[in-house]
């Protein structure tokens, strides 16, 4: 398994729509293992193809706490078909913008239609930190930040923040949170 760099705000790439996958193979397999070790090496609890410059649509999250085994799962080509009208409010983070966190409200429960490694139409409904989990790393495949869903304000002033951090520092691999 190879770790692989994690991009970081304010690099373009994250603002890209990732593509469907179309070919469930050895290489989309040890893609998938390669994901899982940059997210546990990070350390982080999802991450998006497109967060390690793969625009695909896929995602990889493992919510198991530490001293669990871990619970990987892997949603390829998934869509959110589902939402409730509950609200429910977590404070998120994200690998490509270390260091900042921001409550967001999402819709409570989720279901969403995928496919897992072999290609196979699969189905989950989703409550809790795993919907929230889920939403934050599908809006990263259509280019959409959980910054996104904070105030403009706030949002401008994290963009400055890490737009001049990447004029002065290029940090050579994911930092440790």
């Amino acid at each position: 398994m190879t770790i692989k760099p994690i991009i970081f705000l304010p690099d373009p790439v994250l603002r890209q729509v990732s593509k469907p996958v179309e070919r469930f193979d050895a290489d989309l397999r040890k893609f998938s293992d390669d994901m899982f070790a940059t997210m546990y090496d990070a350390p982080g609890i999802g991450l998006a193809a497109i967060q390690v410059a793969e625009p695909i649509r896929m995602v990889v999250i493992d919510l198991a706490k530490e001293g669990e085994a871990p619970a990987p799962h892997v949603f390829i080509n998934p869509v959110i078909v589902e939402r409730s009208d509950e609200p429910s409010s977590y404070e998120e983070g994200c690998l490509s913008i270390p260091d900042y966190y921001a409550e967001v409200e999402r819709p409570a429960t989720v279901r969403v239609t995928y496919q897992d490694i072999e290609g196979k139409p699969q189905e989950i409904k989703a409550e809790g930190l795993m919907a929230t989990c889920l939403q934050h790393e599908i809006d990263h495949l259509d280019g959409v930040l959980f910054i996104d869903h904070i105030s403009k304000l706030k949002r401008d002033m994290v963009i400055k923040k890490f737009k001049k951090l990447a004029k002065t520092h290029v940090p050579a691999s994911a930092p440790k949170l």
